[in-house]
């Protein structure tokens, strides 16, 4: 198992700002981040700011959020933000659909992809949200059909969802360039209330192995190495940790130890494995 890229979420701190955020990731240690960019804030010269930083800090973007599909002509503040992630080099634009109208999700996706084929569009489903599993979001992405368009997986979103292993193996593997990574407890709210969906996804999440979820099955099912970004947002760790910083801190060092636990768990397994054989 090859040790993934590890990224701040946004959502780990959603009381900072880019830059906030920009310094907190820089000084707990990470090597990418990820942004929420909210295109009345990005004025020419908070952009310049936001490039600068994180070339300052070495930091990779790896994803910028959210561009949110609704009912409706595509909002033309979306493409905004596509322009905003291109401008600071971003790796991935995280995009979820509230568009019951399946078809004109996949209009407005293919809007978005065409806009700038060299950036990289995810689509996330989530049982809050109109692609709710992993196979409509594969219906989605297929019907769409441009290179620049993959899938974005939520631990959580896809074991709320029924999600399975086999689906995450039989995907195309070109559509995976990135997973959020984190864990939560017990069988989770009923899937058909979204509201409570919405609050564990938004407050209750936990760091990886305080759960319940087969996060060690899930990582396995993956591409070996994928860029994880840590998308822990637990109104917990808002309480017990207000420092920014020490916040993103205890994130990465708790995921560091989880990985590397699960990594040496998987190497004893393959030792008795090959002792067995013998």
């Amino acid at each position: 198992m090859s040790a993934p890229l590890l990224s701040l979420a946004s959502g780990v701190i959603p009381e900072a700002s880019p830059l906030e955020l920009i310094d907190a990731a820089a000084a707990a240690g990470y090597a990418a981040v990820g942004l929420w960019v909210e295109p009345e804030r990005f004025s020419p010269d908070y952009l310049r700011q936001v490039k600068s930083a994180l070339r300052e800090h070495d930091l990779q973007l790896l994803d910028a959020e959210v561009v949110w599909i609704k009912p409706g002509a595509l909002n033309p503040a979306h493409l905004h933000i596509l322009d905003i992630a291109a401008e600071l080099s971003a790796d991935h634009v995280l995009v979820v659909s509230s568009d019951p109208d399946q078809q004109a999700t996949i209009h407005k996706l293919t809007q978005l992809c065409d806009h700038n084929r060299d950036l990289r569009i995810v689509l996330e489903f989530g049982a809050f949200t109109e692609v709710r599993s992993l196979e409509q979001a594969r219906e989605v992405i297929g019907a769409v059909n441009r290179p620049n368009l993959g899938m974005l997986i939520d631990a959580l979103h896809w074991a709320r969802s029924g999600g399975t292993l086999q689906q995450i193996e039989s995907l195309p593997a070109q559509w995976l360039t990135y997973a959020q990574l984190c864990d939560a407890s017990g069988p989770g709210p009923d899937m058909a209330n979204r509201a409570d969906v919405r609050l564990e996804a938004v407050d209750y999440r936990l760091l990886p192995g305080d759960g319940d979820l087969p996060l060690g099955d899930w990582l396995g099912a993956l591409p070996d190495g994928l860029p994880l970004s840590l998308e822990i947002r637990s109104l917990s760790l808002r309480s017990a940790y207000p420092d920014f910083a020490l916040r993103a801190q205890e994130v990465h060092q708790r995921t560091q130890a989880w990985l590397d636990n699960t990594k040496q768990s998987g190497l004893h397994v393959f030792v008795d494995r090959c002792r067995g054989s013998l």
